[in-house]
Order: structure tokens, then C-alpha cells, then sequence
């Protein structure tokens, strides 16, 4: 008999793994993590001959225990004994009340470092979240949520980011729970307008903005800085509405724009003007004022209405300003 041949990795996603093992099949490895006295009671190996005749050895591991996780494979052994031991502690306690896990923060985003803690939303029915608050400490973040709370998504609130791209570790919702979490950081056509137009963040980016280049004109240095800097949040805000989604933390700000791309705001142009805007560089401002007005247009033109280029022409004369 030949030795088992090794299996090639083609491609690999959130921890997934996709194997050509000889003969042509394709495997899909989904890492699930489980205690190691549980699964050497319960992993099967196998063997399959392929047309070559040769032997291609494998294992596969029966989750056990009472809660059923999945647990990205960035995480660290003790980082999934602590999930596994709030899962399991919360389980105990409400039982059919539990309907999922989603970890969130640092951890979710492969971004952790030693000094980094767990961020875990436990998600409850109305009954079982009633009277529990978070608990916090070194190594976990636990935060009580209902799913009709995650549910009821909020007109304009920065703190949906919270769970973007965030993975969830249990689903007990039978898909409920993904949707609602992915929604949480996602906008619709109408929320995006809201927040341009409503909530002023187009026309409050180019107040600022303005302000910014005023300063400069009259050389006052200082007062450019300090505006430049106000125009930040309110910036980020249009660039992401104008995509549909809610804007990252600003310590997850350059991961999401490398790992989940902008339309027309790569992260190689976008991160450097942001930077040249926090010292004030007026022709970084004017750069960036050409680039929001070409994707408000864009914007405008599939959402088939003119609210965007009404704010910007409601400038008028001041708009020279941009142009100098």
C-alpha cells in the first residue's frame, strides 16, 4: 500500500479551508472546536481509495457538548475555552431563552493582540434578557441583547458597526439572527439618504470643509487643523452611506477598507487623504470635495432623484472655494 498522499489547499475563507485530495475531489474543512478528551472519545478517521490506488487519510470530529459553536479558527485555545464556558454557563441558565452568540471587536475581525479581550453578544429572547446587564473584564465582554432589540434597527446610529462582518458563534434562530446582525451595518436606499440629507452629514462634511479652506486662506494655521479634523466623522459618515453601509470605528477603519473595499474609495487613496486632511492640507480637502461630489452624482443617478446635488448646490458662490 502507498503512503496517503497529501491533500492541497485551493483556497481558504474565515477560517474554511478548501482541499483537492488525489482523484480530483474537493473537501470543504470547516474548523469546529471541541474538547480534546471529547473528540478523541468521538473523531472517526477514514480512508478513501482513489482511481489511482492511492490512500487519502483524514479525520472528522462529532461536536459535543451541549452547545453547538462555531468558532473561528484565528481564535486562540483559551479564547474558545472562554466562549465555550459562557456558552455553556448560559445555556444552563435559560436554556430555549438562549438563541445565539455573536463575538464581536478585535477577536471577530482578526485583529487581536495579547492584550485584547472577548466581545460577545448573547442574544435572548424579551423573557430571558429581562434584568440582565453586561459584565465586563479582562478577558470577556459579555453583553445581554434580545433578538427583537438587534431587530429593530435604529434610524441613524454609528454603534451598528458593532456587528459588521461580526461572526455568529451559535444560531439557535434558524437564520434569523445572521440576517438581523448583518443588518444592523447595512443601510438601505432610504437610510442612506436619511443620513446624507436628513441628518445633514453631506452638508455638515462641507461646512467644515469649508471652514477648513477659509482658514487657510486667512492663514490661520491652527483654526485649519482644528476644522479639518471636526470634518472627519462627518466625512466618513457620506463615504459610507453612499455604499449603504454604516462607518467603521476608527480603530477598525483601515482593516475595513482593506478587507471590505469602498466602491471608487480604495483604501490606498482614501487613508492617505484622510491623513493629508488632518494636517490641514488644503488641496487634500479639494480632492476629496471632487470625489464626494462625483459619487454623490453617481448616487443620485441610481436612486433616481437629486437630493445629494441639491446639498452641494445649495453652496452656490462658496463652492469656489473647493476650486482654487
Amino acid at each position: 500500500m502507498q503512503p496517503a498522499a497529501p491533500a492541497v489547499e485551493e483556497s481558504s475563507w474565515q477560517g474554511c479551508r478548501t482541499l483537492r485530495v488525489p482523484g480530483g475531489h474537493l473537501l470543504c474543512v470547516i474548523p469546529v472546536h471541541t474538547d480534546p478528551e471529547v473528540f478523541a472519545d468521538v473523531a472517526q478517521t477514514w480512508k478513501v481509495e482513489d482511481q489511482a490506488g492511492l490512500q487519502v487519510a483524514g479525520v472528522v470530529a462529532t461536536k459535543g457538548g451541549a452547545v453547538d459553536l462555531e468558532l473561528p479558527s484565528e481564535l486562540s485555545a483559551g479564547q474558545r475555552e472562554l466562549i465555550v464556558e459562557l456558552a455553556e454557563r448560559n445555556d444552563a441558565d435559560h436554556a430555549d431563552g438562549l438563541l445565539g452568540l455573536v463575538l464581536s471587536g478585535s477577536a471577530a475581525r482578526g485583529m487581536a493582540t495579547e492584550r485584547s479581550d472577548l466581545d460577545v453578544y448573547v442574544v435572548l429572547t424579551d423573557d430571558a434578557a429581562r434584568g440582565r446587564r453586561s459584565t465586563r473584564s479582562t478577558s470577556v465582554d459579555e453583553i445581554p441583547v434580545s433578538l427583537s432589540e438587534l431587530e429593530n434597527v435604529p434610524p441613524f446610529a454609528s454603534q451598528g458597526w458593532s456587528f459588521a462582518w461580526a461572526p455568529t458563534l451559535l444560531d439557535r434562530t434558524s437564520g434569523r439572527l445572521p440576517a438581523a446582525v448583518r443588518r444592523q451595518a447595512t443601510l438601505t436606499p432610504e437610510e442612506s439618504d436619511a443620513v446624507l440629507v436628513d441628518h445633514d452629514r453631506l452638508d455638515g462634511w462641507i461646512n467644515y470643509a469649508y471652514r477648513a479652506l477659509k482658514s487657510d486662506r486667512d492663514d490661520r494655521r491652527l483654526e485649519r487643523r482644528l476644522d479639518a479634523a471636526e470634518s472627519m466623522p462627518w466625512l466618513l459618515d457620506v463615504v459610507f452611506a453612499l455604499a449603504g453601509r454604516v462607518r467603521p470605528y476608527h480603530k477598525y477603519l483601515p482593516w475595513e477598507l482593506r478587507e471590505h473595499p469602498l466602491p471608487h474609495w480604495p483604501a490606498d487613496v482614501l487613508l492617505p487623504l484622510l491623513a493629508r486632511t488632518l494636517d490641514g492640507d488644503p488641496a487634500a480637502i479639494r480632492e476629496t470635495f471632487a470625489r464626494v461630489r462625483a459619487g454623490c452624482a453617481a448616487y443620485d443617478a441610481v436612486r433616481g432623484h437629486d437630493y445629494t446635488r441639491e446639498v452641494i448646490d445649495g453652496w452656490d458662490d462658496e463652492l469656489l472655494l473647493f476650486r482654487e
